[in-house]
């Protein structure tokens, strides 16, 4: 496991963590020791907490509360994963939301609400932003809380082959969710029938195909907002979109702001932010220090067997 902190500050830790096991590795027990929110941008692995198995492919969110004993497995694939984690304090976590027990949800798969804002987490770790990564990580949780409130905690039902197939299936959806994917084309890809296919897959991965075909386009539509001086035209016709229009609603839809506004953030146009922010959580808590709790600081377990501090005169832009 290589990690690297991106950001070390009194109430949020960045941490990027690129993990290359593979199914000959034998798994083993952890703790989390802290909250955390782990956005997963490449790969795929299994997270298994409380007796319940998650599978994770990129676009997942995987969610961590103190106390609790989880498992990752890589038993689909020899690649390895890629994640970028924001462990918080449990003052950030109370500032968010008073109900911690959303955080025991243990993961959510692939939703373009987050998908938007885990790629431009992605890209200002990169430095391809003016965006504080403590910014973005506040937007990330604050719309993971709202996503996961209205919820059921899930679970995966299938077998281990099915499973396995899924996984290949989502990997490659993602691979090439800039061409025009048919259903009955990606079933073939994994050697089953559409309609088997349809029902497998919606089970593990909880999203139809469809869902996270659109899903992976929007998240690279995302990186390239953050990253490129390309037209929003070109990039929707780049990653897959046929019609202008259509991306500019999905893609307002899913991150709250247009694709031009999207990318005023990585220009520091801090107001958009600052905006996005207070529609979810309470500005006068936000801004007005006197309201907030003391920080203090969490480690997850898997950090202090490797982590190094990375850019370590990074600053973060504001502090909770």
């Amino acid at each position: 496991m290589l990690t690297t902190t991106r950001l070390q500050s009194g109430s949020i830790q960045v941490v990027d963590y690129r993990c290359n096991a593979s199914p000959a590795d034998k798994p083993f027990t952890e703790v989390h020791t802290g909250y955390s929110l782990s956005y997963v941008r490449k790969g795929s692995f299994g997270y298994r907490v409380r007796g319940v198995t998650h599978e994770l492919v990129a676009g997942s969110v995987l969610l961590g509360y103190p106390g609790d004993e989880f498992m990752c497995t890589h038993d689909h694939h020899v690649c390895g994963d890629e994640c970028l984690a924001f462990h918080l304090s449990p003052g950030i976590v109370d500032l968010i939301d008073s109900d911690s027990k959303v955080w025991r949800t243990a993961s959510l798969p692939p939703l373009p609400e987050l998908m938007v804002l885990g790629e431009l987490a992605q890209a200002v770790s990169e430095g391809h932003s003016d965006v504080g990564l403590d910014e973005v990580g506040l937007w990330l949780a604050a719309r993971m809380v709202r996503v996961v409130s209205p919820r059921q905690p899930g679970s995966t039902v299938a077998t281990a082959g099915d499973r396995k197939r899924a996984v290949e299936a989502a990997m490659w959806i993602q691979a090439h969710s800039h061409e025009s994917l048919a259903l009955q084309r990606v079933a073939q890809h994994v050697g089953l029938s559409a309609f088997h296919f349809l029902r497998m897959f919606s089970r593990v991965i909880s999203a139809t195909p469809h869902q996270y075909l659109v899903r992976s386009r929007l998240a690279h539509a995302a990186r390239r907002l953050a990253q490129k001086e390309s037209s929003v035209t070109e990039i929707a016709l780049d990653v897959g979109f046929s019609d202008l229009s259509n991306f500019v609603r999905t893609f307002g839809r899913a991150a709250g702001v247009s694709p031009n506004a999207f990318r005023k953030l990585r220009q520091a146009d801090r107001k958009i932010f600052q905006d996005r922010i207070a529609a979810m959580l309470d500005a006068g808590r936000l801004i007005n220090s006197s309201s907030r709790k003391p920080p203090c600081t969490t480690t997850s377990a898997s950090e202090s067997r490797t982590s190094k501090p990375a850019n370590s005169s990074t600053k973060p832009s504001w502090r909770l």
